[in-house]
């Protein structure tokens, strides 16, 4: 039966298998796409990572991607965020050191792309160091956010954390307002140089910033710290703020992304990071970030490519989703083409097995017939024989035969014929062979004849 269909229909089978083998490999292709829409966990707003979140947006949507942003308390909300999966966050800033304490399978990070400082702003009229800050009013930041965390840390390594009057949870903007406002003492903020917070503290009357003269032992007791150096009059040159260089402490901030990210979009998150970090500031030189680090997340297969040798070519060549579009058709193709010839060599060798054998059939039937023929142990039936003859003769003449089997086909024809006159040239010579029996016969009855005595009537 699935002979009989393939002698029929091989070439539809060979289209169609195409057809097939090419309708999979774009439902593969379509299917592997990156996604068009992807959430990016920034910190509160008016921070100087939700500012870093609005330049990512404006880079992405240039390639065509949409960058929603989601304000969080911070760090910490970020993380717990890029764990779950249902969140719908897949990229997120985070401080280095706030993954450290593991649960962060499934996530990765592009590399470091900056530093967060910890500043402390006081009032003037309080000692501007940990000590000066007992009993008074102090904002450590947001639950769920870094600065909190941080914060504490630094406190409890110093022993000071008991000796705070209060500590309150105000995100930066809010905390700058109070400290200028004079409601609270000071204020721990983690947020970049150019945060509107910062810039509203640091212009400030009333407000002083307070430094970490023990920094290279928290630095040693913390690898995930970095020593930062605000210069002296960086605030304002002529009036000399602040008087001197201010030691403070950093943290790296990580471009985290959840490890199920395509791969496209992780080399599009790289490029905009190289564009967006790579500027100069007061904490970093040009083109210092990002960076290849893998602190407290591992960094990611793509992020490393990148770093070795930069974006995938089709990507520097081609428009970002022409070039994710023959990225994904080639990955299906190239593998596809690996299987698909081995499969297309095979269905014309297929083919022509079975065109063989119908060719064979034909000549068993012919060897079959000729083996009577030549069978003297039973008497031949001529008219049979002619009959089977003239069936595999009009056999030939209607088979369905390509083109390209002529030659066989006209041979196989020629062959019935040869059969054909095998069995005039057997029947010839039996003919030849009962004549010559009966010939001594005739003779024979004609010499009775002339030797019978003669008749009576004429006798007498």
């Amino acid at each position: 039966m699935i002979r009989s269909l393939l002698e029929r229909y091989w070439l539809v089978f060979s289209v169609a298998a195409i057809l097939i083998l090419l309708l999979a490999a774009g439902v593969f292709v379509v299917a592997t796409l990156p996604p068009r829409t992807i959430v990016m966990a920034t910190g509160p707003k008016g921070a100087a990572n939700y500012q870093l979140g609005d330049r990512y947006r404006e880079f992405l949507a240039k390639s065509g991607v949409e960058l929603k942003l989601m304000p969080t308390a911070g760090s910490l909300e970020n993380l717990e965020l890029l764990r779950d999966s249902k969140s719908g966050v897949s990229v997120a800033l985070v401080q280095g050191g706030d993954a450290g304490g593991g649960g962060s399978s499934g996530i990765e990070s592009l590399g470091t792309v900056g530093y967060e400082p910890l500043w402390l702003f006081h009032r003037s009229e309080i000692e501007g160091n940990l000590r000066g800050l007992a009993g008074r009013r102090v904002s450590i930041g947001p639950e769920g956010s870094g600065a909190r965390a941080f914060a504490l840390n630094i406190l409890k390594r110093t022993k000071t954390e008991g000796t705070i009057g209060e500590l309150l949870g105000y995100a930066p903007q809010v905390a700058a307002e109070k400290l200028i406002a004079g409601d609270i003492d000071a204020a721990f903020i983690v947020t970049g140089w150019d945060s509107p917070a910062v810039q509203s503290l640091v212009n400030a009357k009333g407000v002083e910033l307070a430094g970490f003269p023990r920094a290279d032992a928290l630095v040693v007791l913390y690898p995930f710290l970095t020593k930062l150096s605000v210069p002296r009059g960086v605030f304002d040159i002529s009036a000399d703020r602040p008087p001197s260089d201010i030691v403070l402490l950093g943290s790296r901030s990580i471009l985290a992304v959840r490890a199920d990210m395509h791969s496209a979009l992780q080399y599009l998150l790289l490029t905009a990071a190289t564009e967006i970090h790579s500027q100069n500031g007061i904490f970093q030189n040009v083109g210092q970030f990002p960076i290849a680090e893998s602190l407290d997340l591992p960094l990611s297969a793509e992020a490393e490519r990148f770093y070795k040798s930069g974006r995938p070519f089709l990507q520097e060549q081609l428009p970002f989703w022409l070039a994710v579009l023959i990225g994904r058709a080639l990955f299906a193709l190239v593998p596809l083409a690996a299987v698909a010839y081995p499969i297309f060599k095979f269905i014309p060798m297929t083919y022509d097995w079975i065109m063989s054998l119908k060719i064979q059939r034909f000549y068993r039937e012919m060897r079959s017939v000729e083996n009577t023929m030549e069978d003297k142990s039973r008497r031949l039936d001529a008219s049979a024989m002619k009959a089977k003859i003239d069936q595999l003769e009009q056999r030939a003449i209607r088979a369905r035969i390509p083109n390209a089997y002529d030659s066989s086909l006209y041979t196989m024809r020629v062959h019935i014929g040869l059969l054909r006159s095998h069995l005039e040239s057997i029947l010839s010579d039996e003919k030849i062979q009962r004549e010559g029996s009966q010939s001594p016969r005739s003779r024979q009855r004609s010499d009775l004849s002339e030797a019978s005595p003669p008749n009576r009537k004429s006798v007498g």
